[in-house]
């Protein structure tokens, strides 16, 4: 496969200006390790709300509506009680749920054929913008109409909202119709700076948006069909030219023939050109397999072998997924219809490329078992995460690139592996990342604590529920419990059978955090922990 391993290093080290996080940066939240989430308060007297997420500032709290109609916006407060060791007696008023968080606003979002997609939100924290999705139900067969991808679903409408939090104004909307987004866990939109992408996978185009200061959002450009902004201008003007010169040879040798014109468009229509974005790709692979070998017979067969014999397969790659490098640069996971439609791609094969917005060119292409990805997904992981440069809080994220204990973690599971090969596929499918997946509590901090990674972590998702507490274990002194994280009710669930699954909120700088733990047909169980 091909690759430019410089070109993406030196992406990732422009980005570098200070010294890795990882050093001070961890050094200065030491004191998190007595300052824990001490007390539980269980089944908390609450709104029946779906709850999504603790902003990255740690200014509000996101929640919807359990009818996906409207959302509703919290301020978090502190606990005005306070309780000497393990002796604790609240009053009834401090176990409420408005004992922790004041309601802002409700604010109705969704039409009556929409609802609010529970699992998107994005935050522009430079300005305290909100984005939120609302959607109508998917057309599963679909038919595949005015350039759309057989196989790929459709939904009549998908409105973005932009929203100011700090008083919940709809600031603007970009609707896209007949049209399929990938809106679980934010996977088909990623936010960098001001930047907004938004793959089209029913179309396969890339939208690139600016979220202005204003709160407008701005379309920059679109790249699928066509790269440059005067591409479909500069291919209908040709187009129209070899009409007009095909009527002509047409009519030379008619001689006095009347024609109704039907050739001279059957001409046109079989005239078909790949999209933009797969020629400038095609375009790639066969310059680097040429490039390979110097021997003009040599050459032939190479390109026999690795470019016409997969030719088809290429041309049949489809964008599944995208995100930021820079503000210049993306990296683009290509794969089949299936892979890019279905829950989990793991067993798909897949390809990334890395494309250049300004110049049009693809830079570097891989295959999802390519060992220099992976190195540079190594060495570079806190680059491929792309987050704003306002976001200093990203800082204190643990990665195997700016953490020993995740480092470690990483090696052993490699060292275990029965297949390196294998390995690599397991650890790129998390490329591109999810933007804004990854929760900045510092008790995820692995250089603090140590935990039980299938049951909690820093990823935004769900996990399998247990009815024994999380324990969170010091990393400075290896037998030393700091503090446990229970959820679900305090004596545990009656039916030890039923499945649970429980999602965590951490606050990203305060010792407080929800679970909530549901449970088919039963209502949700929410727990505060705090410190007491």
């Amino acid at each position: 496969m091909l690759r430019n391993n410089n070109v993406v290093a030196r992406i990732f080290q422009r980005q570098i200006q200070t010294p890795p996080p990882g050093t001070s940066v961890h050094c200065a939240r030491r004191f998190y390790e007595n300052l824990v989430p001490s007390f539980t308060i269980y089944d908390v007297e609450c709104p029946d709300h779906s709850f999504r997420k603790f902003t990255d500032d740690g200014q509000y709290l996101i929640s919807f509506s359990r009818n996906h109609q409207d959302l509703i916006v919290y301020r978090p407060t502190w606990l005005s009680y306070s309780y000497k060791q393990e002796d604790c007696h609240l009053p009834s008023r401090a176990k409420r749920f408005d004992s922790f968080f004041t309601q802002l606003y409700c604010v109705p979002l969704a039409s009556s054929n929409e609802v609010i997609c529970k699992d998107f939100f994005l935050y522009v924290i430079t300005n305290q913008f909100g984005l939120f999705a609302t959607s109508t139900a998917q057309i599963h067969d679909a038919p595949a109409i005015g350039g759309a991808i057989q196989g790929v679903p459709s939904i009549e409408r998908i409105t973005f909202h932009l929203l100011r939090l700090e008083d919940g104004v709809i600031l603007d909307e970009k609707v896209f119709r007949n049209d399929f987004i990938n809106l679980a866990h934010n996977m088909g939109v990623f936010l960098y700076d001001d930047l907004l992408a938004v793959v089209s996978l029913r179309y396969q185009t890339i939208y690139i948006l600016q979220i202005r200061e204003s709160g407008n959002l701005v379309d920059v450009r679109a790249i699928g069909a066509f790269c440059r902004e005067d591409d479909e201008l500069f291919l209908n003007s040709n187009s129209q030219c070899m009409a007009v010169a095909d009527r002509s040879k047409l009519h030379q040798s008619s001689g006095n023939h009347v024609d109704n014109g039907v050739h001279s468009n059957q001409l046109n229509s079989d005239n078909s050109f790949l999209c933009g974005i797969k020629q400038r790709l095609l375009s790639f692979i066969f310059q680097g397999i040429w490039s390979e070998e110097t021997d003009k017979f040599q050459r032939v067969q190479c390109l026999k072998k690795k470019f016409y014999f997969h030719f088809q397969d290429y041309v049949d790659l489809i964008i599944w997924k995208v995100q930021f490098l820079d503000r210049h640069h993306l990296l683009i996971k290509f794969g089949s219809v299936d892979g890019g439609v279905s829950r989990s791609a793991d067993h798909h094969a897949s390809f990334f490329a890395v494309y250049n917005m300004e110049t049009t060119e693809i830079v570097a292409f891989y295959q999802n078992s390519a060992d220099e990805l992976y190195l540079l997904f190594e060495q570079f992981c806190d680059h491929f995460y792309a987050m704003s440069r306002n976001s200093s809080y990203m800082n204190f994220i643990s990665s195997h690139s700016n953490n020993i204990h995740a480092l470690e973690q990483l090696r052993s599971i490699k060292y275990k592996a029965s297949s390196l090969s294998q390995f690599v596929k397991k650890m790129l499918t998390s490329l591109p990342f999810s933007c804004q997946s990854l929760s900045p509590s510092p008790y995820f901090d692995q250089s603090l604590f140590r935990y039980d990674e299938k049951l909690i972590s820093a990823t935004d998702r769900h996990r399998p529920s247990t009815d024994h507490p999380i324990k969170f274990i010091s990393r400075r002194q290896p037998h030393t419990l700091k503090f446990k994280i229970k959820p679900g009710p305090e004596a545990g669930s009656l039916d030890g059978r039923t499945k649970k699954v429980s999602s965590f909120l951490f606050h990203p700088f305060l010792p407080l955090a929800l679970s909530i733990q549901q449970t088919l047909f039963l209502q949700p169980s929410v727990n505060i922990h705090f410190r007491g």
